[in-house]
């Protein structure tokens, strides 16, 4: 099945999602396939949830009450994994949004991954990394649809704040150096699903639409275009650079 006829559920912990971001959202999903269970949990006698009402009956969105029986106790998210597990079990569905920044759904990430469910995962930069890093992609909601938005959008992340990101910069060169020609030229397509291999990964969450445009953006890369194809090496290392990384090395012992 092709990757924009994906079978999708669509899960959000309304109580840890704001509203205002469910239109891109549901644009991020429509390029992947179809969100036709589309559900929202919480206790809806809560003001604290009414900017969801609009949402709802917009989007098509069927709200899920579930009363907080014990205070200090989030009976939403038991709702919505036992939910999910049953979603699951049907064995109707190719993957799994979750919308939440609450780092308890990490087990239920990692338990649909298992199954080989595509785990689609939406939340706010205070997401705590385990949740992001078991999604199969991760989307801050802060970032999502603010490339679109010349009035709402970030300024993407410096070529030097780029490469100060160890994790990145190990990623990047791996992904290179594991698809790499004898050569040493890698297919971006090839560095691509290399990434998307190793756990929830996303150029627009550093601020950049394409992936081309976040390698390019580091400066720490030659970038070959021949018509479509964009193949990538990286350059060699100057003096001053190695300088620095040794610098920012820790000490051994």
């Amino acid at each position: 099945m092709a990757d924009n006829e994906l079978r999708l559920a669509l899960l959000i912990d309304a109580d840890n999602a704001p509203a205002s971001k469910i239109e891109p959202i549901l644009t991020e999903l429509a390029r992947h396939g179809v969100a036709n269970v589309r559900r929202a949990y919480g206790n809806w006698k809560n003001p604290h949830l009414k900017g969801w009402e609009a949402a709802l009956h917009q989007y098509a969105i069927r709200p899920i009450q579930q009363f907080a029986y014990t205070s200090g106790k989030n009976a939403s998210d038991m709702a919505m994994v036992i939910d999910a597990m049953d979603l699951l079990y049907a064995r109707t569905l190719d993957g799994f949004a979750i919308v939440s920044s609450d780092a308890d759904f990490t087990p239920l990430v990692m338990r649909l991954r298992n199954e080989n469910m595509r785990v689609f995962g939406f939340g706010e930069e205070k997401t705590p990394l385990p949740f992001v890093k078991a999604c199969s992609t991760f989307l801050y909601l802060e970032k999502l649809g603010a490339l679109d938005d010349a009035a709402a959008a970030a300024k993407p992340k410096t070529a030097a704040q780029l490469r100060e990101d160890t994790a990145l910069v190990h990623l990047l060169r791996n992904a290179v150096g594991a698809t790499a020609d004898e050569s040493g030229w890698a297919h971006l397509g090839a560095v691509g699903s290399h990434i998307g291999n190793q756990g929830s990964f996303d150029a627009r969450n550093y601020g950049y639409r394409k992936l081309s445009d976040l390698i390019e953006a580091t400066g720490l890369f030659e970038v070959r275009r021949t018509g479509q194809a964009v193949e990538l090496r990286p350059l060699p290392e100057t003096p001053a650079r190695s300088r620095a990384r040794r610098r920012k090395a820790p000490a051994a012992g």
